[in-house]
């Protein structure tokens, strides 16, 4: 058997890819009911006047007060019936554009985790993943398949894979190996932390997480995709992202590595899990018999795709396996100029705190004015604006433009002062006061006008 066989095309029973769709479906539903519960629709999209775009993505505007509560009602809608795999395909289709779009209306608002949704939304919406124990096949039983092709499953494992082995590629760097940073800063801050937190003092802790996180990382999917070592490694999941999530806000990240990779083990071990679902769910009345729909039985194989699909996969997993890389391309320390940074599945690398001074001239009266960033921006906004390059010079443009619309600047000139300060090291100079920002367009050329 070819390796094109073995993991693209051999049939496989479809129990992971249920369950992931459960689970999935699930947690998005639970994770955006819980953003709207907390009033951060109102703190991140309905306070903010101005919002940072991503390179590209400049089109994707705020939709409006009510609208952008009717997108998080679609992504809440769409996410329960991916759970119950209830109009399977318009569904994930609804909850990747509508939970992509409010991804890009502030790039301020970027979370790595964030970003590996957006991914797993656009693969379901090609995943046969509603063709068992769904409510699609109840309506519909000609549906029903027991299998699927092997890169239905294989493409989740692959993508679980990449986060791991690329956030820990990103850790062997000198700040994380040798100066334990930023776990020398965090991890004292936590010493309250019930039966861990007395060791959270000593600086030697500090090292101990940087490296264990990094051989984590590196080796962590190797143990998973191991069929002898699994369950072990499964276990250090979960101890390693309940400690990550006790210790660190980072969302729901911990969650969504928990149960996403489930989709390592075995078909058979998750019909057994479906099966004891369904023996401690179902109403018993006289008959223990397992109905149709709770048993994973024989039906035709689903099959799809061609010579198209096996292209578009090859396309996608060079993607992957490329673009996290591209940081390469440039020189220097790109903790600080933040360069091909995003996207890179880079987490919890770095402590940067910052601030940033601008002014504006108008080249027709030399008038020079100061500029009061709380004016236009939230508090996060411009926390995040000051320590990172791109946002600085979108925020110069609109200020620009700002004032030539609104205050009859001429030609006007727009200048920063900012420092920040990264890792524990003292604070200092970021961008060239000197460069007018305001003609400065965004490129993927290396940014010169970051101070070294």
């Amino acid at each position: 058997m070819t390796l094109t066989e073995k993991y693209l095309n051999q049939p496989t029973r479809i129990a992971p890819l249920v369950t992931f769709r459960v689970l999935f479906g699930a947690l998005m539903a639970f994770g955006a009911i819980r953003f709207w519960a907390n009033g951060w629709i109102e703190k991140l999209y309905l306070e903010p006047t101005f919002f940072f775009k991503f390179y590209g993505f400049e089109w994707v505007q705020m939709p409006g007060e009510t609208a952008i509560y009717g997108l998080f009602a679609l992504i809440i809608l769409s996410a329960l019936c991916i759970m119950l795999g209830l109009f399977y395909r318009i569904s994930t289709l609804l909850f990747f554009l509508s939970f992509t779009w409010t991804q890009l209306i502030d790039a301020t608002n970027y979370l790595n985790h964030y970003y590996l949704v957006c991914i797993l939304a656009f693969l379901m919406i090609f995943l046969p993943a509603h063709r068992s124990h769904s409510l699609d096949v109840l309506r519909k039983p000609s549906l029903k398949r027991a299998k699927v092709p092997a890169w239905c499953i294989n493409i989740l494992i692959f993508q679980f894979c990449c986060v791991y082995f690329f956030a820990g590629l990103a850790k062997l760097n000198y700040e994380w190996l040798f100066r334990a940073m930023p776990m020398t800063i965090w991890l004292p801050e936590r010493t309250d932390t019930p039966l861990l937190g007395y060791f959270f003092q000593f600086r030697w802790v500090a090292f101990a997480f940087s490296w264990a996180g990094a051989l984590y990382d590196l080796t962590i999917w190797g143990f998973l995709l191991n069929r002898k070592t699994r369950a072990i490694a499964y276990i250090f999941v979960v101890i390693f992202h309940v400690l990550t999530k006790v210790l660190f806000n980072i969302g729901l990240f911990p969650v969504i590595m928990i149960f996403g990779t489930l989709i390592f083990f075995s078909a058979e071990w998750h019909e057994r899990l479906w099966q004891y679902i369904s023996r401690i769910t179902r109403v018993k009345k006289g008959s223990q018999r397992i109905s149709q729909n709770d048993n994973f039985e024989k039906s035709p194989p689903f099959r799809g795709g061609g010579g198209l699909s096996k292209m578009a996969i090859t396309l996608f997993i060079t993607f992957q396996l490329l673009f996290p890389l591209r940081h390469y391309l440039y020189s220097g320390d790109i903790l600080w100029t933040e360069e091909a940074y995003r996207f890179g599945w880079r987490v919890m690398l770095v402590e940067k705190s910052g601030n940033a001074t601008f002014y504006i001239k108008d080249s027709a009266s030399t008038k020079k004015q100061e500029i009061v960033n709380g004016s236009h921006l939230t508090f996060y906004q411009e926390k995040q604006m000051a320590i990172q390059p791109d946002f600085i010079l979108q925020y110069a443009h609109f200020l620009k433009e700002e004032y030539e619309t609104k205050h009859g600047f001429k030609d006007a000139t727009v200048t920063v002062e900012s420092y920040v300060a990264m890792n524990g090291r003292s604070s200092r100079q970021f961008i060239d006061p000197t460069i007018n920002l305001s003609k400065i367009k965004d490129t993927f050329a290396p940014r010169k006008w970051v101070l070294p």
